[in-house]
This record gives C-alpha cells, structure tokens and sequence, in this order.
C-alpha cells in the first residue's frame, strides 16, 4: 500500500489541539484529479461540515483549475463530497456536538490509486495555549542537540 502526500495543512496542528483523525474518500472531477498528480492544492482554510441529511462535505478544498482545460473544466472552489459510512459519520457528528469540536482538514494524499482526504476532530486553541505549545517545542528541540542551559 503505497502513499503518496499530496497537500498538508501544515497550521492545523498549532491553530488546533488535534483529538482523533479519520480517513475519507472524496468525489472529484476529472480535472481536479489531474491537478492533484501535478501536486497543487491549499488547504489552509479547509474544513469538515456535516449537513442535515447526514453527508459529510468539504470546503475550501482549493484545487487550481487545469491548465490544459477546456469549458469542462472544474470550479476552483467547489465543495466536495466525503465517501464514508453511516456509522463513522454518526460517531463522528456525536463526538463533535458534544464535546464541540470542530473537523480540520490534515492532509489529502494518494493511497494506492485513490485519493484520500485525512481530516481530525480538534479543538481552537487560545494564544495562551499555542505560547505553552511553543515553548515545549523548543525545550524539546535544545534536548535534543544536547545544549540545554537553564
């Protein structure tokens, strides 16, 4: 089973404290397939929302328009729908709402010939929360090299 990373929201991790992450498969048009093989997309301000009927949709996927496209070409901010089932979305739509939680974009990646959409449960973090998040990261970083003074 090979991956192949296409994009990453490289933010999430310090916007969000990151609780669970899930797997989906996510519908696309031809053109949209083809710029991923060509590696372009954002997914700075991606996110997950589940709608009344219970389809799980994501939104500012941004993929560029192709290049070589011709009037079939695809919107550039079109919402995509996610391809898991029914128990995962009820799990999912349960553990948000009670815990109020918000579901981030994390990566969208090829896995084998399919493309994968990678999204997690995680929570806003305040600033005070991301100052606690950097200072660990530097502690960690200086033990590392092996010259921590304090």
């Amino acid at each position: 089973m090979s991956i192949k990373i296409i994009g990453s929201n490289k933010r999430a991790g310090f916007e969000f404290s990151l609780k669970e992450t899930f797997e989906a498969g996510i519908v696309l048009k031809g053109t949209e397939l083809k710029v991923l093989r060509e590696g372009k997309v954002s997914l700075t301000e991606a996110y997950v929302g589940i709608d009344g009927n219970g389809e799980v949709w994501a939104y500012n996927v941004l993929i560029p328009q192709y290049a070589f496209g011709n009037i079939n070409n695809h919107e550039e901010g079109r919402i995509k729908k996610l391809l898991l089932n029914r128990q995962e979305i009820t799990r999912i739509y349960q553990e948000m709402k009670t815990q109020q939680l918000s579901l981030i974009v994390t990566k969208i990646y090829f896995k084998d010939s399919r493309v994968k959409l990678e999204f997690a449960l995680g929570k806003g973090k305040k600033l005070h929360d991301k100052r606690e998040a950097d200072k660990e990261k530097d502690v960690k970083r200086k033990l590392q090299r092996g010259n921590y003074d304090e």
